[in-house]
């Protein structure tokens, strides 16, 4: 709509229902030609990041258009100020986009198990080390899409994640699975949740959901792991939760989902990739890096391994450290771990030895394994105290 005030042409405003159209028209035809968009059509996956660029700079420029109250036109007709008002418009979302996952400088490969599996290994270290990359995050590629099982500990990771799959398959990224909701294994979960993508988690999640340790670590994560853990981050809650086993076929892949409760955290789970005989575990077992057990239920999870069936699993992938093709092994090192935790804070308790003089013993088994000198303390406390919660209960 074009007014004439002063001898001069204002032009107001487009429609924005107009501009909707146009970027619908524009987004629809270029989706008939890319190969990956089609693949992941059924999800409304926009995967070419060059045209999604340019589909953006456009909208940008058309809501300039739209929103400026004074557009000079001289008697020529010649535009003086929207241009140079669309490219800064243009500039500041290549920002806004830059900042919501900023790049990460660490390396990242996905390493092949089986037929079907992948998995990236993060670094050993504390849950800050690295720029966030210390836990693992399964692939699975199938004929009709890809599972995931967890999802770093960043929304860079996440996006850096998605590239490196991105390089093996175009198929879509049909289903997450996530093996507990620490930070290191879910904050790369928006990046997913925004293709489309189904979470799936275990029955009990929704209780650290909605505690206030979910909000306060979101805050403190802001500024140990800045800037890519930022304002933009968001906790994705599950679409669904299961309870005990459940079973899920994709392009000829079985996955068996085992809901387990707390052990090493609240709704803790597991995923068999069937006939690949691949297990995933998450943090039930730790492989190469001290467990972290301060939240955790140490009796049940103890119990859990000694009852884990692993007799015809030919990978176990733990939550931190590298797969394992000797699974007996692999699981055999954190319980042994949670074994000598309990039975010695147990003889303190039987004892009635206070912790300081308790946590005085021979830690040389564990001593050198990385995230020792941040966690094992805490996790002796934690037992102690749920060792002497115990004993006066008469458990």
């Amino acid at each position: 709509m074009i007014h004439e005030t002063e001898n001069r042409l204002v032009c107001f405003s487009l429609s924005p229902f107009f501009i909707k159209i146009c970027l619908f028209i524009h987004m629809t035809a270029f989706r008939k030609w890319c190969h990956e968009c089609r693949a992941a059509k059924s999800q409304r996956q926009y995967c070419c990041t060059g045209f999604m660029k340019q589909a953006l700079e456009k909208f940008i420029i058309l809501m300039t258009l739209a929103s400026t109250p004074i557009i000079g036109l001289s008697a020529n007709h010649t535009v003086k100020k929207p241009l140079a008002l669309a490219k800064s418009a243009v500039h500041a979302a290549g920002d806004t986009a830059a900042s919501i996952y900023p790049a990460t400088s660490v390396g990242m490969r996905l390493v092949k198990v089986a037929e079907h599996v992948y998995y990236a290994q993060g670094q050993a270290g504390t849950a800050t080390d690295n720029e966030g990359f210390i836990s693992n995050a399964g692939v699975v590629v199938t004929d009709e899409g890809v599972v995931l099982f967890d999802t770093l500990g960043t929304p860079s990771l996440g996006q850096l994640l998605l590239q490196k799959i991105r390089e093996i398959t175009d198929k879509p990224i049909t289903k997450v699975i996530i093996s507990h909701y620490h930070t290191d294994h879910v904050y790369g979960l928006q990046v997913f949740k925004d293709l489309g993508a189904e979470v799936i988690a275990g029955k009990g999640v929704e209780q650290y959901l909605q505690s206030d340790e979910a909000t306060n670590r979101l805050e403190e994560r802001k500024v140990s792991l800045k800037p890519w853990v930022n304002q933009f981050t968001r906790v994705i809650p599950p679409d669904r939760t299961i309870d005990g086993q459940s079973e899920l076929t994709l392009g000829g892949v079985r996955f068996t989902l085992s809901a387990i409760g707390m052990n090493h955290s609240h709704g803790d789970l597991t995923m068999r990739v069937s006939p690949d005989n691949v297990l995933f575990v998450g943090d039930l077992v730790f492989e190469q890096r001290l467990p972290f057990v301060a939240t955790g239920n140490s009796k049940k999870w103890l119990k859990t391994l000694n009852t884990m069936k692993l007799h015809d699993v030919a990978v176990l992938i733990p939550g931190h450290g590298a797969a394992s093709m000797q699974p007996l092994k692999a699981l055999g090192a954190t319980r042994s771990y949670l074994a000598y935790l309990r039975s010695s804070m147990q003889k303190a308790v039987d004892n009635m030895i206070p912790f300081d003089e308790a946590y005085n013993i021979d830690w040389s088994e564990y001593r050198k394994l990385p995230a020792f000198n941040k966690a094992n303390r805490g996790n002796a406390y934690s037992v102690y105290l749920s060792l002497e919660a115990d004993s006066m209960d008469g458990n």
